[in-house]
């Protein structure tokens, strides 16, 4: 028997015995009617409720009925709950059934998250051909690497045909470039299947620039107490604007039936009120999905600590982990040398800098960033290990370069070899970036689709952007950078999934496989019991990393990043990866060992 799912949402339009209910909130709006759309178009007044809310019932909707609502002065938006955008965000609206798909996985348990190992996709780049019918057919690849969570950017519809997902305006929608509702389930229902997770990144700091109606009608949705980067700040201080964001989390949780959630930029999501959305949001999720393991995941800028809590019995009080940035920026500068921007916060001491993100999680722990001009993070020391995802490269690394360089393109293979030992044999939660295991040559470009003037905008304002590096200073350099908006730039990042069975990616893909599969076999089956760890330097070149398993059992991590052999201390324990006993690391070089 097929089981079915569907979230239960107070607006947008839910199927009904009566036809299809249809709830807007719209404050700001004197009348709001009802546009059933097609060959025999129908106007349908909506009618008011307290507290701006408009509602109607009509038996003249069902599934796959187009509509949008219309204001007083004629102008026609649509759902801003809208489950599916057939015609991009500025068409109408399509009411879904969201029963109407038969799942076949019935009683997906979920998998523990210290079994997690994440691999980032975007899903218009992933394949040649695109979208969720695509990557379906790469499941059983990434389930032969070793890969244990898909992980999507955002899927939220966005204006134009391709985009990151970060310029989404339709947060219910998933984008029509990548295919209709029941494609998306129908991967997650086959990733279950073979029992891998896939966890959603969703944006609930601002909204995209093109397709954002909402301050026609409902302008209390946002404030100006406070500016995010990328626009308008979200007003989380109205009932109504937090049950949408809760709602949406629930919504992508039970109706598309995802692992988890990744919160995108929570740093500039500005909440004064007593109880910050952010725990009331994991605490309805905790509430309200009991039956099977559930992953939040936030990414934070200003490492705060509180949020990653454990209980007395380590379980995650309200997020489960979080990217880790310190991570990335301390072994970007070891693996290439660069200290532009926020490389400089870790250039005086990169190594250890790296052995701290290792044991402790966060570098910055209350410490003064002059990036940032300010006390950055918390203490993070007694969190473990696993409250942390750890990555050599993701779509923000790559695709925020001017060119999308990956990283094999900007250091050599030995000390990449190095540096994803420790990337895959330390305890932290590792995330891939697409293609990343075959050392993929398409570049991951930043692009879009706008219109005319909006493009141009983008294109020079990212190239202004840069012009505070040596490399495009020039202003002939700075027009060498991709332009967004071109259809190559978006055609260029795809991956050609053929290369990686030639040299020399079929020689990487062999190396990160190998050591995921000494990860799965070795570190996971320990990573329950595991703790915080302790780091030291073996020279100003090579760190030493030890994490307690059990009484006086420990993981361990010896790495070499300098161009001269180490000497290290001999130790007991049997060698899981990294060559010969003796006390000695060979030059970019890591040793793991595990106590028996």
């Amino acid at each position: 028997m097929s089981v079915r799912f569907s979230h239960a949402m107070p607006f947008g339009a839910r199927m009904s015995d009566a036809g299809v209910c249809f709830r807007l909130w719209a404050p700001d709006a004197q009348n709001v009617t009802l546009m059933l759309e097609g060959t025999n178009e129908r106007r349908l007044p909506m009618e008011p409720r307290p507290g701006g809310w408009f509602e109607l019932t009509s038996d003249a909707a069902r599934a796959g009925s187009r509509y949008r609502y219309a204001l007083a002065d004629g102008t026609r938006v649509p759902d801003p709950a809208s489950r599916f955008q057939p015609d991009d965000v500025h068409g109408p609206s399509e009411v879904v059934d969201p029963a109407a798909f038969a799942w076949t996985v019935e009683d997906w348990p979920g998998r523990p998250w210290h079994e997690a190992v994440c691999y980032e996709t975007h899903p218009g780049a992933f394949t040649p051909a695109g979208g969720h019918d695509g990557a379906l057919e790469k499941l059983d690849r990434l389930c032969a690497l070793g890969v244990t969570a898909l992980e999507l950017m955002p899927l939220s519809d966005f204006a134009g045909r391709c985009n990151w997902g970060y310029d989404g305006v339709l947060p219910f929608a998933p984008a029509a470039s990548y295919g209709r509702p029941e494609d998306l389930k129908r991967l997650i229902d086959a990733a279950h299947a073979r029992g891998l997770m896939v966890l959603l990144d969703v944006v609930y700091n601002h909204f995209g620039p093109s397709g954002n109606y909402l301050a026609r009608y409902a302008s209390g949705f946002f404030t100006g107490r406070y500016r995010t980067p990328w626009g308008e700040a979200i007003d989380f201080g109205r009932r109504e604007v937090r049950d949408f964001f809760i709602h949406n989390a629930l919504y992508w949780l039970e109706e598309y039936r995802f692992d988890g959630l990744r919160l995108d930029a929570v740093d500039q999501i500005h909440d004064p009120g007593p109880t910050h959305i952010l725990d009331e949001l994991a605490a309805t999720v905790g509430e309200k999905i009991t039956d099977r393991h559930v992953h939040l995941v936030l990414e934070n800028d200003d490492n705060v600590a509180d949020y990653l809590e454990r209980d007395a019995g380590n379980r995650p009080c309200l997020y489960t982990a979080q990217w880790n940035d310190d991570f990335h920026h301390a072994a970007q500068l070891i693996a290439t040398g660069e200290k532009d921007g926020y490389y400089a916060d870790y250039a005086q001491n990169p190594v250890g800098a790296l052995g701290r993100a290792l044991a402790e999680g966060f570098v910055y722990q209350g410490e003064y960033s002059g990036f940032r001009d300010r006390p950055r993070g918390e203490p993070s020391g007694h969190l473990p290990p696993t409250a942390f995802v750890n990555f050599l490269q993701n779509h923000d690394q790559i695709g925020n370069r001017a060119c999308g360089e990956r990283l094999h393109m900007l250091a050599t293979a030995a000390r990449l070899r190095a540096l994803y030992a420790l990337l895959l044999l330390s305890p932290g939660v590792p995330l891939l970036f697409m293609g990343e295991e075959w050392a993929a040559s398409a570049p991951f470009l930043f692009f879009c689709d706008f219109d005319r003037e909006l493009n141009r905008a983008v294109r020079d304002g990212r190239r202004a952007e840069f012009k505070g590096f040596a490399a495009f200073a020039g202003e002939k350099a700075r027009q060498s950078i991709p332009d967004p908006a071109l259809a190559d730039t978006f055609s260029r990042s795809r991956l050609d999934w053929e290369e990686s069975a030639a040299p020399p990616h079929a020689e990487w893909l062999a190396f990160i496989t190998r050591l995921i599969a000494l990860r799965r076999k070795e570190l996971v089956p320990l990573l329950e019991r595991m703790h915080s760890g302790q780091a030291g330097l073996l020279g100003e070149r090579a760190l030493a990393v030890a994490w307690p398993f059990a009484e006086g059992k420990y993981w361990r991590i010896a790495a070499n990043f300098g161009d001269t052999s180490v000497a290290t201390m001999p130790r007991p324990g049997r060698i899981v990866h990294g060559g010969e006993a003796g006390g000695v690391l060979a030059p970019w070089s890591a040793q793991v060992t595990v106590d028996e």
